[in-house]
């Protein structure tokens, strides 16, 4: 398997987990157990913003990126699409914060229309 190809399949597992972060606890309404997987990866998505850190699999991804001789995002789907997505070039604290509050809000406004609708009620 090619580095390259490395660095792309971890683009698209670093799309799936945000957008599962901001949007996973719809499979909640589905799943009940999905609250065990969601909660910690929503509460690791806003850290992640708030807190201005790198996800790990970005130095991943750049690494492999290296080791197939890539200096750039230049060619397919994936390049173009995607990682822009994902590593927007105007990326600042005070948009990391922002992105931060945005993963709170969704997921709170999810679990709230659950409750409301009495599809997921706490255990006492």
């Amino acid at each position: 398997m090619s580095y390259r190809l490395l660095a792309n399949a971890l683009v698209l597992l670093h799309l799936a987990f945000i957008l599962f972060v901001v949007g996973g606890g719809l499979l909640v309404a589905w799943k009940k157990p999905f609250i065990w997987l969601h909660l910690p990866a929503a509460i690791w998505g806003a850290a992640i913003e708030f807190m201005g850190w790198i996800c790990p699999l970005t130095p991943l991804e750049n690494r492999f990126r290296k080791l197939s001789g890539g200096a750039g995002y230049e060619g397919g789907f994936i390049e173009h699409y995607l990682l822009p997505l994902i590593y927007p070039e105007t990326l600042t604290a005070a948009t990391q914060f922002v992105l931060g509050g945005l993963v709170l809000a969704i997921n709170f406004l999810i679990y709230f229309w659950l409750w409301r609708r009495g599809t997921w009620k706490p255990n006492p």
